[in-house]
């Protein structure tokens, strides 16, 4: 007898918490449809994210247009780029070959004078 009791005063107390949740669902959802009525509208919404959207591309555009190198043609590429350093270097192992053979510069000789 004492477990029907006990099982039917646990089955009040969680039907009167099942009210208590109940009403408690009952009011968020009153007060959501009221901030979502007059607070939050949608199309201002999607327009909000749209204005967004159009800056970052303005932004991205205006980055571009920062970013651009005006001292390297457009045309050019890496191939190109490293011919010309290998010239470079080139140009710079002969300089230090003269250099090392002990040979005099052209402006440090004073034969070269007039």
């Amino acid at each position: 007898q004492q477990f029907n009791i006990d099982q039917a005063s646990f089955g009040i107390e969680s039907a009167k918490a099942n009210v208590q949740t109940v009403a408690a669902m009952k009011a968020a959802t009153t007060q959501l449809k009221t901030v979502m009525k007059n607070d939050l509208d949608i199309d201002a919404i999607e327009d909000m994210t749209d204005d967004m959207a159009e800056l970052m591309e303005d932004f991205n555009e205006i980055n571009e247009a920062l970013g651009r190198n005006f001292a390297t043609p457009e045309g050019l590429d890496e191939g190109d780029l490293e011919a010309e350093l290998e010239m470079l270097e080139d140009e710079l192992e002969e300089e230090a070959e003269a250099l090392d053979s002990n040979a005099t510069p052209s402006y440090l000789q004073t034969d070269a004078l007039p």
